[in-house]
């Protein structure tokens, strides 16, 4: 639940009207309105004043705006990782991986392929990108990309691609090599 929501809730348990609770907070009724319909949040003094009358903590009262920021925080993963490809014989030190979209192909063929950008700064034809290797389905290369993750936030150095597939080129097309 949202502050929103929870501001709305909280006011209605303790039995108070919207003006009620603008009184106390010293707002207009139109203030406490706008911030039920999600449309605007309190200054921060007001934020302490409500939690402090309502007796309720900051934690509860602004949950899901804590967690939404947690989960965007845990998008932006900075850092880098030596990253090596045995199939394509690629080692290179990485900040971030991105995926190319489903490429047409045979049942042989690799469908999806991963990449590696350096920190070399950006140039006319966008930032430093590495091929790293190749991937049969989507699952897998999602795998891939989640593991190297989780392996920057643990601050691991290093990282060896385990999901790639290995592959032969043949009259100008990719096929995947058992191994």
């Amino acid at each position: 639940m949202g502050f929103a929501e929870n501001l709305k809730e909280l006011r209605k348990e303790r039995g108070m009207s919207q003006e009620g609770l603008a009184e106390l907070l010293d707002v207009s009724r139109q203030a406490v309105s706008k911030w039920e319909q999600g449309m605007g949040y309190p200054e921060v003094e007001k934020l302490l004043l409500l939690s402090s009358k309502l007796n309720i903590s900051l934690d509860r009262l602004m949950a899901a705006e804590i967690a939404r920021e947690a989960s965007e925080k845990a998008d932006r993963i900075t850092g880098t990782i030596l990253i090596t490809s045995p199939h394509e014989n690629v080692v290179v030190t990485c900040y971030k991986v991105s995926t190319s979209g489903k490429m047409m192909g045979g049942k042989q063929s690799p469908h999806y392929a991963l990449y590696g950008a350096s920190n070399g700064g950006v140039s006319f034809w966008g930032e430093p990108t590495t091929f790293l290797g190749w991937y049969a389905d989507k699952e897998t290369i999602s795998k891939e990309v989640e593991e190297i993750r989780q392996a920057i936030l643990k601050g691991e150095q290093t990282y060896q691609l385990k999901y790639s597939v290995k592959t032969e080129r043949r009259w100008g097309r990719i096929k995947m090599v058992e191994e």
